[in-house]
């Protein structure tokens, strides 16, 4: 049975107010053991669906995560892919961009790790951290010798236009967009925070500066509320999956793939009568037991 997801998108223009959206939702499986059944066979769907993805060699697809820190990007990106060929699906992860990535436009890294047709991209962040980190942080716009320095609401709108043309290139040339906002309560985010610092395995985690960053807790809220309703679109849409229960959050995101890559009503490829004939010939071969 499907998992309900469309309540959970983000309308083209929106106003959103993120103190508004839940970051809690009744949970969509009855217990541990009915979580592992569910994504055990929206994995098994998913290797099934990205198989005929290569095999079509028609699309790509993209499919983008942002979030506070510690909201659980890296493990649904890992049990969510994990039934995945790796062959097929690429995952990249954009940190603060360095001095070669600072001489070119905010998108040209991003544009460089494109999922080829066939293939699955996952970006852990990605150039939306050009309108949410760097918004926060005007330095980090100042750094990148943007002609005029501008830094009011114009250079923020100018950037939306660019990403929403990106996107909609990209979808008109066959990669499809699906944009994950994992939506983390603060008091959530306090108590991951505290089982980093008390578990030495994953003490490497945590550092000082999440924590400066967690000062900023609602100048990021209103970033990502004016970023989310201004750049869904009905060929890129966001989602924002609440994210205070992990295993949820986990069977949402993986419903909104399955359905994405259902929605490509892909199938495999047909043989030509040429090609048919050719195989026809090569069994009869193989089944008398020539090499």
């Amino acid at each position: 049975m499907a998992i309900e997801t469309q309540g959970l998108k983000v309308r083209p223009g929106e106003k959103l107010q993120l103190g508004r959206r839940p970051t809690r939702i009744a949970p969509v499986y009855r217990s541990d053991e009915h979580y592992k059944e569910l994504l055990h066979d929206h994995v098994r769907r998913l290797s099934e669906l990205q198989q005929k993805l290569y095999a079509s060699d028609r699309y790509a697809v993209l499919f983008i995560f942002q979030a506070m820190d510690a909201a659980g990007k890296d493990g649904v990106i890992k049990h969510v892919m994990s039934g995945v060929n790796p062959q097929g699906c690429q995952v990249f992860s954009f940190k603060h961009p360095g001095p070669a990535e600072l001489k070119h436009d905010f998108l040209w890294r991003a544009s460089r790790d494109l999922p080829e047709r066939g293939r699955i991209g996952i970006f852990n962040r990605s150039y939306y951290e050009e309108v949410l980190v760097a918004r926060v942080h005007p330095e980090i716009l100042a750094s990148e010798g943007v002609p005029g320095q501008r830094t009011g609401g114009k250079v923020w709108e100018e950037r939306y236009q660019s990403i929403k043309g990106l996107e909609r290139h990209l979808c008109a040339n066959g990669t499809r967009i699906v944009k994950f906002y994992l939506h983390l309560s603060k008091e959530e985010q306090r108590r991951r925070f505290l089982a980093r610092i008390d578990d030495p395995a994953k003490n490497w985690k945590f550092n000082a500066g999440d924590l400066k960053e967690r000062e900023r807790w609602n100048d990021y809220m209103r970033a990502y509320a004016a970023c989310l309703g201004a750049t869904s679109t009905r060929e890129s849409p966001w989602y924002v999956i609440p994210a205070d229960d992990k295993q949820n959050a986990r069977l949402l995101v993986s419903q909104v793939i399955l359905d994405t890559l259902a929605g490509l009503r892909m199938s495999y490829p047909k043989a030509s009568a040429e090609h048919r004939r050719e195989l026809e010939l090569i069994r009869r071969k193989l089944a008398r037991g020539g090499s």
